[in-house]
């Protein structure tokens, strides 16, 4: 019959693909979002005190 041996591969490859792609999805959902927002959030700032300043 098949011994766990022949698996181990496919299975590390899995375990390893899958923890990219959660990696991606928490990326793409969590951290994009609050750079994006605190870059436009300092935008606003600078662009407020440079108004203030004239």
């Amino acid at each position: 019959m098949f011994e766990f041996d022949q698996y181990l591969g496919f299975i590390l490859f899995l375990a390893v693909f899958t923890m990219g792609f959660w990696l991606l999805i928490l990326l793409l959902t969590f951290i994009v979002p609050y750079w994006v927002g605190g870059s436009l959030l300092e935008r606003l700032k600078e662009l407020k005190k440079g108004k203030l300043k004239k």
